[in-house]
């Protein structure tokens, strides 16, 4: 989990340095094993690569991969992250400047200029550009309306399409709010405000609330999904409780990809055939869910917590796969699984990325913010007494 020549508390370990590591490591190595399958089913993924995929492959349509796909050429495949993790980075870079639990606010004044101004390297072009560049539309849409249309911060998510856009990077999100699902699950709707709507913007809360549940000392991928079922709303809680029933009568990935898909086909609007949307796809509703989150749960429950066996699965499911594997691995590496280090220098190697400096980063920005919180909860407690309230026991 953490490069030769740092020093790690080893599997299962409970320090925040660790468990930040692991959860955005954990992310983009995810992200990478399932960007070159994503988008195409079990049985597709298993007849391309003559089985279930077991580590790091390359593109699906091999040296043509600038021009299989003209709209989006990108190189899926052989370690490279995808937006997934571009975003997350993002994310933590608004954390780093603001230094202090963010808004929508903070989206529009921070993130947004970041994907417009700053050119990165994308590892999918194999060049610097801009981040912006690499997005897709529904990413596209935090220029389009804060950027561009001047739209209020917290409703700039309506009207996108509705999907895991948002929740895909809600992951710094949950960390900084440790042990906090409910602190959590606020902050992110807020965020998410100005990206997506209805059970999108829902996702993006009830993702970082899970991440936050899984940092918690001796947190189980049983009291991830009580957490996230205490907090989830409408549709998105159903499919999360339908989904989780379904995987823990499972212990292996391979005997849960079908009934997997089958408990969260009548919450997902996108329909059986991923690259053919049905034509009530991503629209706003009380009754439906992303696909993605209640799936990468109940690959953590099917793995009982390991990384490998989580990510794994949700690789093989297909699908949006990239997303589902980035927000397994995520709670996975939270949890404390380790994250197989050949995996990780290869992605971080292949990428040109530093994966363990986010970490770094938003640990420290965490512990601050950490400290702010319990300065301004003793003004709040002292102000409460002041008033005739009770005194806090402690």
């Amino acid at each position: 989990m953490t490069p030769k020549g740092e020093e790690s508390s080893g599997p299962g370990s409970s320090g925040l340095a660790d468990r930040v590591t692991g959860a955005l490591v954990g992310a983009a190595v995810g992200d990478a094993l399932g960007g070159p399958v994503e988008g195409y089913s079990p049985d597709q993924i298993a007849e391309r690569h003559g089985g279930r995929v077991h580590g790091i492959v390359g593109p699906w349509h091999g040296d043509a991969w600038r021009t299989a796909r003209p709209i989006a050429p990108y190189h899926k495949g052989d370690g490279h992250v995808t937006d997934d993790t571009l975003m997350t980075h993002a994310l933590v870079r608004v954390y780093d400047r603001v230094r202090d639990h963010l808004d929508a606010y903070a989206v529009a004044d921070h993130l947004v200029p970041d994907l417009m101004t700053n050119p990165r390297w994308i590892p999918e072009l194999e060049a610097e550009a801009l981040p912006l560049h690499r997005l897709f539309l529904a990413e596209k849409w935090l220029v389009t309306r804060l950027a561009y249309g001047h739209a209020d911060p917290r409703e700039a998510g309506a009207g996108n399409i509705v999907n895991c856009g948002a929740a895909m990077y809600m992951a710094p999100v949950g960390l900084v709010n440790a042990a906090h699902p409910a602190a959590a699950y606020a902050e992110a709707l807020d965020v998410a405000g100005a990206h997506q709507s209805s059970y999108g913007r829902e996702a993006a809360g009830v993702f970082a609330a899970a991440v936050a549940a899984a940092t918690a000392p001796g947190a189980t991928p049983d009291s991830v999904v009580t957490a996230c079922l205490s907090l989830a709303k409408d549709g998105t809680r159903t499919a999360i409780e339908k989904v989780c029933e379904v995987a823990a009568r499972h212990r292996d990935f391979e005997s849960a990809l079908g009934p997997l898909r089958a408990a969260v086909a009548p919450y997902d609007t996108v329909g059986p055939d991923y690259r053919t949307p049905s034509l009530a796809a991503r629209r706003p509703s009380r009754l439906h869910s992303v696909e993605e989150l209640p799936v990468a749960l109940g690959m953590l429950v099917v793995s009982g917590g390991d990384y490998r066996h989580a990510v794994l699965g949700s690789v093989n499911y297909g699908r949006d796969c990239d997303s589902i594997a980035t927000m397994a691995g995520a709670l996975a590496g939270a949890l404390g699984s380790p994250v197989p280090e050949e995996w990780a220098k290869t992605v971080a190697d292949a990428s040109r990325l530093d994966l363990w400096a986010p970490a770094r980063t938003l640990t420290e920005v965490t512990l601050e913010i950490f400290d702010r919180d319990v300065r301004r909860r003793r003004a709040h407690e002292q102000a409460f007494r002041a008033l005739g309230g009770r005194p806090c026991s402690a």
